[in-house]
């Protein structure tokens, strides 16, 4: 674990997490583990902590309006709609960039991250990645996907 002294209940729930990931429930490649603790709320904070974004999360656009939005060739899924099935949230920019101070994620991927409302009125979503020791945040269209982007999911106990 990233974040020491943590009480068997903590422990626990990081189990929980990650059998929501074991083989038999839909593992999509995500490496759950707990990075810190809120100091305000006292939660636990989980966040998918894979080098990549999750492989069994890529290829997917932003949410289920750009999903309905496409006429062919559509994903088999949106990152938000496979992050309310798992029953986990889509990082916000802020906490992308903190996860990527404790290693290098996505240096060949990117993630989906959550986009304001403005924006995804507008027909856009944002993602994240890292390149050239740098984290860059990007848009695109919420209906695009690719093999190299996925989303990375975060859980609050």
């Amino acid at each position: 674990m990233r974040c020491l002294g943590l009480s068997l209940i903590f422990v626990n729930t990081l189990s929980i997490f990650r059998h929501r990931e074991a083989p038999g429930n839909n593992r999509t490649g995500g490496e759950p583990d707990v990075i810190g603790r809120n100091k305000k709320t006292g939660e636990i904070i989980f966040v998918d902590c894979s080098p990549e974004s999750p492989k069994g999360r890529r290829s997917v656009c932003y949410d289920a309006a750009a999903l309905a939005s496409r006429k062919e060739n559509k994903p088999k899924h949106s990152a938000l709609g496979m992050a309310a099935e798992m029953g986990i949230e889509s990082l916000t920019e802020q906490e992308y960039r903190n996860l990527q101070k404790l290693g290098e994620f996505d240096l060949k991927t990117s993630s989906w991250i959550a986009t304001p409302a403005d924006v995804r009125q507008l027909g856009g979503a944002m993602f994240c990645d890292r390149r050239y020791n740098t984290v860059w945040t990007y848009h695109n269209g919420a209906e695009s996907y690719y093999a190299a982007r996925g989303f990375r999911g975060i859980l609050r106990v």
